[in-house]
């Protein structure tokens, strides 16, 4: 389905994006985005890790966009991956308070796309 293909293609552009924005330069990312003056090499190594996972996905994603075998699998991967964001950014938000505008962004975006994942998923291929 056009539909699957197209959102597959979407969150790879918009994973990919994110992920080299964490991980390329770690310090530009936290300085720039979350305020902090400096990371330690164990924050830089996180970012970069995520970065790794994110674009890991991404390229799961696009492959599968033009794979029918895989594409019912990847969109429902974007559902397990958006919620298990969204349900550690919730805890986190409870335990430790609000957190930059750039992550609050992340909470909204990761929240409308678990419902449209989902939707995508149940369609008939």
């Amino acid at each position: 389905m056009r539909f699957k293909q197209y959102f597959l293609i979407f969150a790879f552009f918009v994973v990919t994006i994110i992920g080299l924005l964490y991980g390329i330069s770690p310090q530009w990312f936290a300085r720039t985005f979350l305020g902090l003056s400096e990371i330690d090499v164990n924050a830089a190594h996180i970012l970069r890790a995520t970065m790794g996972l994110y674009l890991a996905f991404a390229v799961f994603w696009l492959y599968s966009a033009f794979s029918s075998r895989h594409r019912n699998t990847a969109v429902l991967t974007c559902v397990v991956f958006a919620g298990g964001l969204l349900a550690g950014r919730l805890i986190s938000y409870l335990a430790d308070g609000q957190p930059s505008p750039l992550l609050i962004l992340y909470i909204v975006l990761e929240f409308a796309l678990i419902p449209l994942a989902y939707w995508l998923f149940k369609l008939p291929d």
